[in-house]
């Protein structure tokens, strides 16, 4: 899209807002209940979109849209999640109250991995809340996009709501820069992101950028076994590992080191094509092999190689890559220390709790960190000493649902308000505070004083 026609969008998103930021909250709440049931009558459709751009088997795609359809149903919430605070007679005949406000026309800036579950984290509240949306997806999956824009228009938002531009690196520049845009939201890679978000706080704009993750489960010997390598193993294969809270990072203890090959073999078990999809692209398939060529020259052992595997028939010509799960790695070696993406995990070893919690902590990113165990005091040393924002107890993929926030620290996140909960009402609006004084009796009249005023 040129200048122009952007500049169109956000002319038509700050006209709109003057409107319906004056919609009463009940009556924006119901256009996103009818967006949300219709999001719910086309499920499978909009699955099979999702299913066909992005190369996710369809069961996967599905629990996503799944996944964002309970965000919209959170927001549902909106009229009580956004309720102000008063307090009466904080002074003689004085009140003072507070309420939340929208922000104005916002942005959202969306990757490639869930092409309907971060938009609907993003437009349905933001909505709610009175603002007007902006939503750029990625330009690797917008089809999804618009046909969540179409079931918004057929939800009746008003004209100028809900809107959506394409593009690359100009369209970004162009949010991060169009003073006519309060707020960004963003999901994606650490270098995407933190551009924007170094772009847009110059420009005097809120942005949370939920960023990269290498996110690390401790299995302790006495943990259940097969729950244990069930668990591990479905979430860094799940999604082709092309999500930021996949599971990537494995640090077996002690005498559970003796599991390595157990959860090979469960891994073989995965089927590309079949228990997971394609990679988005030829690019990305080139990256992690890249990786992995470099894994046993920096001190790594490949016990599974999923590179130059047999594709199933009919899916010669996906990008896919095999299960892939690495010993022996370490801080330094490229599989670790960067986001592969894919359906690969790394392994490690420690000899104590301690020492697990430590190379988690050592580790630049945030976004998840998970224990298995049997042990509720190992789980609560874990709990207390892990700097990661999303922890797992005998969970692989900490998600929570969507009335907690989406908390990833460290180098996982840009910004200080987070998607999701509460923490995503408060991104969409600012608080704006009322001291009102009606003075009933002429005794209280205010009295000439260059004092600091003191309420009494």
């Amino acid at each position: 899209m040129d200048t122009e026609e952007l500049t169109d969008v956000a002319e038509k998103a700050q006209e709109a807002f003057l409107a319906w930021r004056d919609t009463p909250v009940s009556v924006r709440t119901r256009h996103v209940v009818r967006f949300g049931e219709l999001v719910r009558k086309h499920h499978d459709e909009l699955a099979t979109i999702v299913s066909k751009e992005l190369g996710k088997t369809f069961d996967d795609a599905k629990a996503s849209v799944f996944r964002g359809l309970e965000v919209v149903e959170h927001a549902y919430s909106t009229p009580d999640l956004i309720m102000g605070e008063s307090l009466q007679t904080v002074s003689r005949n004085m009140d003072t109250y507070s309420f939340r406000e929208p922000l104005g026309v916002v942005a959202g800036i969306c990757p490639f991995n869930f092409p309907a579950m971060i938009p609907l984290w993003m437009f349905p509240l933001a909505a709610a809340c009175g603002n007007t949306f902006i939503l750029k997806p990625s330009e690797k999956v917008p089809l999804t996009s618009v046909r969540l824009m179409e079931l918004a228009v057929e939800a009746g938002f008003h004209p100028g709501v809900i809107n959506m531009v394409h593009g690359g690196k100009e369209t970004v520049d162009w949010i991060c820069d169009d003073l006519r845009i309060k707020a960004i939201s963003f999901v994606g890679g650490n270098q995407a992101g933190e551009y924007i978000h170094q772009r847009g706080t110059n420009n005097n704009k809120r942005v949370q950028a939920n960023l990269g993750a290498k996110n690390h489960c401790i299995i302790l010997p006495d943990a259940d076994k097969e729950d244990a390598l069930n668990a591990v193993v479905s979430a860094f294969l799940g999604s082709s590992g092309q999500r930021c809270m996949a599971l990537s990072t494995v640090i077996l203890v002690g005498e559970a080191q003796s599991w390595l090959q157990d959860l090979v073999e469960k891994a073989k078990k995965f089927k590309p094509g079949k228990d997971y999809g394609a990679l988005v692209s030829k690019e990305s398939k080139t990256r992690i092999e890249a990786i992995l060529a470099k894994v046993e020259s920096q001190g790594g052992k490949i016990v599974l190689d999923g590179r130059n595997f047999n594709l199933p028939p009919g899916h010669e010509y996906g990008n896919y890559i095999g299960p892939t799960v690495i010993a022996n790695a370490a801080p330094g070696m490229d599989c670790y220390d960067l986001e592969m993406f894919g359906p690969a995990a790394v392994c490690m070893q420690a000899d104590s709790l301690d020492e697990a919690v430590e190379i988690i902590n050592k580790n630049k990113f945030g976004n998840g960190a998970s224990i298995f165990t049997s042990n509720g005091a190992s789980a609560r040393y874990f709990q207390a000493n892990c700097n990661v924002g999303q922890l797992g107890l005998n969970v692989p993929i900490p998600v929570a649902l969507p009335m907690f926030s989406f908390t990833g620290w460290n180098a996982s996140m840009r910004g200080d308000v987070y998607f999701n909960g509460k923490q995503g009402i408060n991104f969409y609006t600012r608080i704006k505070t009322v001291t009102a004084r009606w003075n009933t009796d002429a005794k209280y009249q205010t009295v000439l004083s260059g004092s600091f005023p003191v309420m009494k």
